[in-house]
């Protein structure tokens, strides 16, 4: 992973604990449900960016990596890493 991205990965995910804490104190102040709800779904979107941005820095990096070093090993490797983390994301 780059710095930049590392930066930004970083930045996003404090955004997403901040969020998080709002959240518990809507929770909390007994607020109004449909306001809490909203807020949860905004955090899952968040949480969906996050994931992406790893997946694509992965294949980017980690699985471009397997590929040029014509290691079949660890490319396959990296290819089951993927189907596995996309599998688990279908659920």
């Amino acid at each position: 992973m780059t710095d930049d991205n590392k930066t930004k990965l970083l930045n996003r995910l404090r955004r997403i604990e901040g969020q998080m804490r709002g959240v518990t104190r809507m929770v909390e102040e007994d607020r109004y449900c449909i306001d809490i709800l909203t807020q949860t779904q905004a955090l899952r979107a968040a949480l969906v960016k996050v994931e992406t941005e790893l997946l694509r820095n992965h294949v980017d990096h980690c699985v471009r990596g397997a590929f040029a070093s014509g290691d079949s090993q660890d490319q396959q490797a990296k290819i089951e890493e993927l189907v596995e983390v996309l599998q688990r994301t279908a659920r």
